[in-house]
């Protein structure tokens, strides 16, 4: 028995959640990340570790990893310098895209300019037609003047992406073997190989991004595990994935696609474990950390999952949590535009050199500056003793901002609360008409490490049933890497009628992506234990152009029940658009498989019953909604189950600070969690 650990890298700080296999128990730690010297905060945590629970890193026997390195790549644009290689007359795939402009209320919107310039596409004479079959092959000399006119250029590395490749990869492995042979040493990526969907953008755009973001995620993971191999941890190295899995570092290095939304979504499996643990079955996530608001509807501890989800400008067509990002994070700066209005985001300070009051040299001023200036926190050490807030330093970072408005200080720091709130406000509406879901029957459960703080100010907006904060909030998406499953998806496009005749041919590439996923489980991750494995379909009725997702039994896909799945579909479409054309024919576009395998999960621990009401620490003066009011400040560490604690409460403990306004109460339930309700008027 040894110990398991999950780590995040968030933009501000690190965390560690510690799994002892011995007793069930978990530990937790932040540390400042460390963004100009990548695993040094890995090398910080785990010495810490050493030194306060005797953690000896020989007995570690399970780790995984959170990142958000790919996807600040493609957000920040700084990732490889690629040529795209496409069908001749294709070569304006990624401007022309869908011919959506980026918001469709605002005309005077356009879509950004993709990752790789026009000047750097060029096309080659293949052709592959609908039906896979090869009409053209592609030559040698094209490809070579190819090449050469990509060097010249500066090009890094080489996507190939053709006309019907997901029919037939033949032409794109063709031509990666010639430029392999043409240019040793360049990165080549296939479109087919990397993601093999139908639709000439989709499967572009991800292989864009995939082959974007590989050098860097790759040097960054070689530079992590030589870290981790140093600090003598021996046992695998896993890497937290986009659809809420886990697969190990050297898949990660090469199929870095898979692993965009690694951070993010780590901390919604997170909530939903926790959430469902404690009997929450209808939750909204909300994950505020240094950067960002990230939020993302968990049904009975399973999130939503969906493609198509935006990073940065770009859409990446993978199976992946679906969440919702704002820039509203802790660390958001606040600023005033040209026109004299107050802005909050999405520039954030980071960790270094941070907020204004966290010491660090940052001079700023952020949300966490806002909740510093209002008497919110700073009345005990933050991060596990990493931070002594200095009130006096958020002020004194607010003040322009103040004198540039004409307004105080207190007034400007409240209106910065104000404008985060709203931020997030209008990006989970979106995601509630998203999913058509009533956000009266729904807790907020909020983690990160500032989303206890502002959680009640946006549940009280939505008209939520309350506010879930469990007994750690500042590492839940630490935990979600410690507690996810081995897992993978597979793709294959079958494109046919959902009728016995034609579905007859389905039943082989079924069989096929279970050896392939069955291969992936047993034989590349080493996993012994039972294997879960779903189908699903991306289906649509005859002449549709965009498809929902239906879930299958496997036993319909061996024995041809074409009626069966049309029912599924017919079932599926009632429940998302309260209608369905129930004699209309029906078509399957992708055929798509999930395996996974168990990973060990920890117990939740019932924390001991109150035998007394609830102390206060002491009393201060907050301000809430523009308004002083006397605060009772508690800490986390002396509340017991049963306990009930009426607003103004300020709660602070290792990783976060809970802030419960007046007109709310916090009830603790047995699990420890803050269970927190709007009182009645």
């Amino acid at each position: 028995m040894g110990y398991r650990i999950g780590v995040d890298v968030g933009g501000s700080f690190t965390d560690f959640a510690v799994f002892d296999e011995a007793n069930g128990r978990i530990s937790t730690l932040k540390v400042f990340s460390r963004p100009d010297e990548p695993g040094a905060e890995i090398t910080a945590g785990l010495s810490t570790l050493k030194a306060r629970d005797g953690l000896d890193p020989a007995e570690v026997d399970y780790f995984t990893h959170g990142t958000t390195v790919g996807v600040n790549t493609v957000i920040q644009r700084n990732g490889h310098y690629l040529a795209l290689f496409t069908t001749r007359n294709f070569e304006d795939v990624l401007q022309i895209a869908r011919l959506k402009i980026p918001q469709i209320h605002n005309l005077y919107s356009v879509r950004p300019e993709p990752l790789i310039g026009r000047d750097r596409v060029f096309g080659i004479d293949e052709r592959t037609a609908a039906t896979g079959d090869i009409l053209d092959a592609p030559r040698e000399d094209d490809v070579e003047g190819a090449v050469r006119a990509a060097e010249r250029a500066g090009c890094k590395g080489i996507v190939i992406a053709f006309l019907n490749a997901y029919r037939n990869p033949a032409n794109e492995l063709a031509v990666k073997t010639m430029i392999e042979r043409f240019a040793p040493g360049l990165p080549v990526f296939s479109s087919a190989q990397t993601w093999p969907i139908i639709r000439e953008y989709e499967r572009t755009i991800t292989a864009v991004i995939s082959g974007y973001v590989q050098p860097r995620v790759s040097r960054y993971l070689d530079r992590f595990e030589r870290v981790l191999r140093q600090e003598g941890l021996a046992c695998p190295l896993l890497i937290t994935k986009s659809n809420g899995g886990v697969m190990g570092i050297d898949q990660a290095r090469n199929d870095c696609v898979q692993m965009i939304l690694s951070g993010t979504a780590s901390g919604v499996i997170g909530a939903g474990y926790l959430a469902k643990a404690s009997g929450f079955n209808r939750i909204l996530s909300l994950d505020i950390g240094g950067t960002s608001a990230d939020v993302a509807v968990i049904v009975d501890g399973l999130p939503q999952y969906g493609v198509g989800e935006l990073i940065g400008d770009s859409q990446i067509h993978i199976p992946s949590v679906s969440v919702s990002s704002v820039g509203q994070g802790g660390g958001s700066v606040a600023w005033v535009d040209a026109f004299g209005m107050l802005q909050v985001g999405p520039d954030s300070a980071g960790s270094t050199p941070g907020p204004a009051c966290y010491g660090r040299g940052g001079t700023r001023p952020t949300v966490t500056d806002a909740v510093a200036a209002c008497n919110l926190i700073g009345h005990m050490p933050l991060g596990y003793g990493a931070v002594d807030v200095d009130r006096a330093a958020a002020r004194a970072a607010i003040a322009p901002l103040a004198s540039a408005l004409g307004s105080t200080i207190e007034a400007t720091a409240n209106d910065i609360l104000n404008i985060s709130v709203s931020g997030m406000y209008a990006e989970v509406s979106g995601l509630i008409s998203r999913f058509g879901i009533d956000p009266r029957e729904f807790h907020l459960f909020a983690f990160g490490g500032a989303g206890a703080m502002l959680a009640c100010f946006l549940a009280r907006e939505l008209d939520m049933k309350g506010v879930v904060v469990p007994p750690t909030p500042g590492v839940v998406s630490a935990l979600g890497g410690l507690i996810a499953d081995l897992k993978n998806d597979f793709i294959r496009t079958v494109y046919c009628d959902v009728t016995p005749e034609a579905m007859a041919n389905v039943a082989a590439p079924y069989r096929e992506l279970k050896a392939e996923a069955e291969h992936w489980l047993r034989q590349k991750q080493g996993f012994a234990g039972p294997a879960v494995v779903q189908a699903f379909a991306d289906m649509r009725y005859l002449g549709q152009s965009y498809e929902i997702e239906v879930t299958l039994q496997g036993d319909w896909l061996e024995e041809i029940d074409a009626d069966a799945i049309v029912t599924a579909f017919y079932t599926e479409h009632e429940r998302l658009f309260g209608h369905a054309a129930s004699a209309s024919p029906v078509q399957m576009i992708n055929l798509r498989l999930t395996i996974s395998g168990a990973t060990p999960k920890p117990y939740l621990a019932e924390l001991g019953s109150a035998s007394e009401p609830a102390q206060p620490r002491f009393s201060v003066e907050a301000l809430f909604d523009g308004r002083l009011a006397a605060t009772a400040m508690y800490h986390r560490s002396d509340l017991r189950a049963g306990h009930r604690l009426a607003g103004p409460a300020i709660i602070a403990q290792d990783d976060t600070t809970t802030v419960v306004p007046p007109d709310f109460a916090v009830d603790v339930d047995r699990f420890g969690n803050l269970v927190i309700t709007r009182m009645e008027a």
